[in-house]
């Protein structure tokens, strides 16, 4: 098999012009069933490989879209990334993924990754907001959409959920329920804070409730274990009689080990609401009340505003868009 097959190679072989295995590969229907089949079988032959690179460089941008999660392990972004593929494929797109991990260092290599391929455009749930990396990259012509409901800048546009919203509506349910020791679980602060905003805002509206705070250092099933365990260590009188935790990992973390420990009963002796509303909430071994964050609403307005990005839409308003979310309560809030 050769190596380094071009558009040439293939014409030569299957005895058309270069024009036409252009078409092929740009505008296939634009070929008789008769040719397509002839020029396909031909580069599979040779062992084709087309240069999306090369083609990106000429047309001065490709049609894949890089997207940049904080945690690809995470349930809510493995399916806010199956949602995007599902709506950039309907758009003739592709979508490519990449996990910082919670690393800066990381994050700025795929950064700087899909800028080296020239992506058509950067979705990105980033951690520190609006870095001067993607400034620059902006400013380079690359559009970008940031996954972030905190930022408040004319200067990008930026999708996400209205956190402060979200975080009073667990806490109103918790209160409305009968409950008044309540706690929030979660970190780090800095990426929760307008959940705990609308915590704070729904708890100092009834007298009698108090909400203190469970700081931990991710978001995760294990720290959810953890939260557990510091709560049975304190005193009977001083335990929170519901917690709303930042995501609903770190709420499934919490039951599991409630549950195996069985000094406290959900919800009899401890409410908890989660965030997010993952497959794994729903199904939780008592089912898990949850915050909504609507997914494919949130993929096709970033892919909107990424388009609005591309086409230079002098009508398009850079800025925050925020959704609303949803509170679905299940057993574990009663």
């Amino acid at each position: 098999m050769r190596t380094n097959v071009g558009i040439r190679d293939v014409a030569r072989a299957a005895g058309v012009s270069v024009g036409t295995v252009s078409n092929v590969l740009n505008y296939p229907d634009q070929v008789s069933a008769k040719t397509l089949a002839k020029v396909q079988q031909t580069m599979q032959s040779l062992g084709f490989v087309r240069n999306d690179l090369a083609r990106q460089l000429r047309m001065g941008r490709g049609t894949a879209i890089g997207f940049v999660v904080v945690n690809v392990a995470n349930p809510f972004f493995a399916d806010l990334a199956h949602e995007l593929e599902a709506a950039a494929e309907q758009a003739g797109h592709t979508v490519v993924v990449g996990s910082s991990d919670q690393n800066a260092a990381r994050e700025q290599r795929y950064i700087d990754l899909f800028d080296e391929q020239r992506v058509r455009g950067l979705l990105i749930v980033p951690q520190q907001g609006l870095t001067p990396r993607l400034s620059r990259l902006r400013a380079s012509g690359t559009p970008v959409v940031l996954f972030d409901g905190n930022i408040d800048s004319t200067n990008v546009c930026s999708v996400g959920l209205d956190g402060e919203a979200g975080g009073y509506m667990a806490v109103r349910h918790l209160v409305e329920s009968g409950r008044r020791r309540l706690a929030i679980a979660g970190g780090p602060l800095s990426q929760i804070g307008d959940r705990m905003s609308g915590a704070s805002r729904a708890a100092q509206e009834t007298p009698g409730v108090s909400l203190s705070i469970i700081e931990t250092s991710d978001l995760t099933v294990e720290e959810g274990r953890q939260v557990a365990e510091r709560i049975l260590a304190l005193p009977q009188n001083e335990r929170p009689d519901a917690v709303f935790a930042a995501n609903d990992l770190l709420a499934i973390g919490l039951v599991q080990a409630l549950i195996l420990d069985r000094r406290l009963a959900v919800p009899h002796d401890i409410a908890i609401v989660g965030y997010d509303d993952i497959d794994f909430a729903a199904s939780n071994v008592v089912p898990l009340s949850t915050i909504r964050q609507p997914r494919e609403s949130l993929a096709r307005a970033a892919l909107e505003l990424l388009e609005q990005e591309v086409a230079g839409d002098e009508n398009h308003t850079h800025g925050r868009h925020l959704l609303q979310p949803e509170l679905i309560v299940r057993a574990s809030s009663g």
